[in-house]
């Protein structure tokens, strides 16, 4: 069976958006590190994948890579899909409350009213880069909003994977379906040939999402960007990681012959 690597990409979208680029606003995690990763952490990671080969020589299995995007500062992927909704009743509710105690009291400002009227019965909805926000959207502690400061970004978006390791036939890159919805149920992975060892780059091509406002409405625009790794093919065989040995059977402690 392949052997799975993970590739974790963390990105600084709001800088990111700033300055149009993924330099320096990118950092990259994968659990090769105890083989010999270098840059875990940072915008240059070149990622260990051992050479699939047994100790007699012969080829092994392929190698499998996957990437996971995440924005850095925002609401982890694995809250409940419909949390934007959950929290978007409940404050309404909240407003609710308000107006009616502001009815009760008497006494209360056309002002006041209007601002909390304005607040129920606007629907937030996924802001997931495919339309309008309907004017509200999550901050960055989970709250529903209307304005634009501190808001949590849609989760970033891999595209394409192109450079020398996919020319050269390295890596084998495509989009996959899952049931696991973290991600909207898709997510990017790649078939290592590791019969030739040496270091090749690849590209990342991501989708980040903008707040703008356009006709009177807030709309996540997308923003199309790149960002660069490598991978680094070695030729150590397989090896059995309680032992360090080569795959078998795991040793046995030597035991007393029976009595008799």
């Amino acid at each position: 069976m392949a052997q799975q690597h993970g590739i974790i990409v963390l990105f600084d979208v709001e800088n990111a958006l700033r300055t149009r680029s993924l330099d320096g606003n990118t950092y990259w995690f994968d659990n090769m590190k105890f083989l010999g990763s270098k840059g875990v952490g940072t915008e240059h990671l070149e990622t260990i994948v051992p050479g699939t080969y047994f100790l007699d020589g012969s080829q092994a299995t392929e190698q499998v890579l996957n990437w996971l995007p995440a924005a850095l500062g925002s609401i982890p992927p694995t809250v409940p899909r419909n949390y934007l909704a959950e929290q978007e009743r409940a404050e309404e509710r909240r407003t609710l409350e308000e107006l009616a105690a502001l009815n009760a009291e008497g006494g209360v400002s056309e002002a006041e009213v209007k601002r909390l009227q304005e607040q129920v019965g606007t629907y937030a909805e996924d802001p997931g880069g495919r339309g309008f926000t309907a004017a509200k959207v999550l901050d960055v502690t989970g709250k529903t909003t209307s304005s634009s400061v501190a808001y949590n970004y849609p989760a970033p978006v891999i595209t394409d994977i192109t450079g020398e390791a996919v020319t050269e036939k390295i890596i084998y890159p495509a989009q996959y379906g899952s049931p696991d919805m973290v991600y909207d149920g898709w997510y990017w992975a790649a078939t290592v040939d590791t019969s030739r060892p040496g270091v090749y780059p690849y590209t990342l091509h991501v989708q980040l999402h903008e707040l703008v406002e356009r006709n009177g409405e807030l709309v996540w625009e997308s923003v199309d960007l790149t960002c660069s790794s490598s991978l680094k093919i070695i030729t150590d065989p397989k090896r059995n990681g309680f032992t360090g040995a080569g795959l078998g059977v795991l040793p046995l402690p030597p035991v007393p012959a029976p009595a008799g």
